[in-house]
């Protein structure tokens, strides 16, 4: 798995670069026999046990001084369903291996991130989400879960089967067990036409609710310092399939989204004076365009330049609102943002620790380039975010702990319970736990 971040003498690190862990050993199991064994191991040498997948998380929530376990063995496809519509995937197998195996079996995930280099396991632990009207996140299309717990037992759950633990383990934060296999629900596989469109800041806000009413997916990215966004609609086609031309697919995706992005990130950093003059142009290169493929070819696209993350959920209602607050704030700052604002959104769900969970919401991301002191915006920010009660993504950076998340999750409680009860020695824990969860 080569996008799996990791460093030389025993040092691992994610790969933002932001993070990084000494453990005492590691290991790949190749199969769940193995893993059990691992985990007992390493309860009888008093270790912690983490598993890593490709690193994606800002956050710190798969570092460990103990046993790392790293999933590249436990990948492929267990089974496909076609009565129940479902496929059951190993924990390690990488998104972009689950979505090109299901297209060649006609089969797809009704939605998606924008990002497919995660494992399966670390993209649900963490609440890995797209955007979508009706269809919510990665980890509300789980159907079942296999997981091994502290004591090396293997626990398999669904909403009919240990249902408290399937409400919980969906989005797990690698706080309850190993997730081993996935069971998703899938579709016959569908076009989705996309509709990329230049679009005034304040005539998307003015606007919002009708685009989001209006479309099975809706997002934009809004370009700090200037008035500008750049809105996708993604809704289903009846066809004819419309792939963007390859030339064309690169010179937009690969030449200005990553290319010209890259150099304008070096420019920026060299002379940060200069970044509102590239935010405005680089704001202005985007051509409208439509373009209509199968799924995974229209969610979800490369990411090569590498930065750090922020991301925060809250009430849908409240974002139009917040967004104002936070475009004032970056206006009256000083600060020299490089990088546009993801605005994206999703439906309540009912995993206990989603950041959907229980509400509608909007999900607002801001980023910095790796490497840019990014500190005073992220802070900035999070006060907007935290004063209409946002949850922050768990994979991504944020400053709050075990005391905030009762408060903004109602269902906080049930989480750390039934934590108490698969892992009563805390053989999961590790700083990032103790601090979101509580000792």
């Amino acid at each position: 798995m080569s996008s799996t971040a990791s460093g030389r003498n025993g040092t691992w690190r994610n790969w933002g670069g932001n993070v990084a862990a000494r453990p005492a050993r590691e290991v790949a199991p190749a199969s769940v026999e193995e893993l059990s064994a691992a985990i007992r191991r390493a309860a009888e040498d008093g270790l912690k046990v983490k598993a890593v997948g490709s690193g994606h998380s800002f956050t710190s929530i798969a570092a460990t001084d103990g046993v790392l376990i790293r999933p590249q063995l436990l990948t492929g496809i267990r089974n496909i369903d076609r009565d129940a519509m479902t496929v059951t995937v190993e924990a390690g197998t990488p998104l972009k291996r689950l979505n090109m195996a299901l297209a060649r079996e006609g089969l797809s995930l009704t939605n998606m991130g924008d990002i497919m280099e995660q494992t399966v396991s670390g993209a649900t632990s963490t609440g890995t989400h797209g955007t979508g009207r009706e269809s919510a996140s990665i980890a509300a299309q789980i159907k079942g879960l296999e997981l091994v717990t502290a004591d090396g037992s293997v626990v398999t759950c669904s909403a009919k089967e240990n249902s408290d633990v399937f409400a919980a383990a969906r989005i797990g934060l690698g706080a309850l067990g190993i997730v081993t296999a996935i069971t998703f629900a899938v579709e016959p596989i569908f076009l989705l036409s996309a509709r990329e469109e230049p679009m005034p800041f304040d005539k998307v806000l003015a606007d919002f609710d009708e685009l989001w009413a209006e479309n099975e997916h809706f997002e934009f990215y809004w370009f700090p310092h200037t008035g500008n966004t750049n809105t996708k609609r993604n809704n289903r086609s009846a066809g004819p399939e419309k792939p963007v031309p390859q030339l064309q697919g690169w010179f937009e995706d690969e030449f200005l989204s990553n290319g010209v992005f890259q150099v304008a990130q070096w420019v920026g950093r060299a002379a940060p004076a200069t970044i509102p003059a590239i935010a405005r142009i680089s704001s202005k290169a985007l051509s409208a365009r439509t373009y209509t493929d199968i799924p995974y070819k229209v969610f979800t696209s490369p990411r090569r330049v590498r930065f750090m993350e922020m991301e925060y959920a809250v009430p849908r209602e409240a974002v139009v609102e917040m967004l104002r607050e936070l475009k004032a704030m970056v206006d009256r700052s000083g600060l020299r943002v490089s990088f546009p604002v993801e605005v994206r959104t999703a439906p309540a769900d009912d995993i206990t620790l989603s950041t959907a969970s229980g509400r509608d919401s909007a999900y607002v991301a801001v980023h910095m380039a790796k490497g840019t002191p990014y500190q005073q915006y992220f802070t900035a920010a999070e006060r907007i975010f935290t004063a209409h009660e946002g949850r922050p993504h768990w994979g991504k950076v944020h400053t709050r702990d075990a005391e905030y998340f009762a408060q903004v999750y109602p269902r906080f409680g049930e989480f750390t319970a039934l934590r108490d009860r698969l892992d009563p020695d805390r053989r999961f824990q590790n700083d990032y736990l103790r601090r979101v969860l509580g000792a």
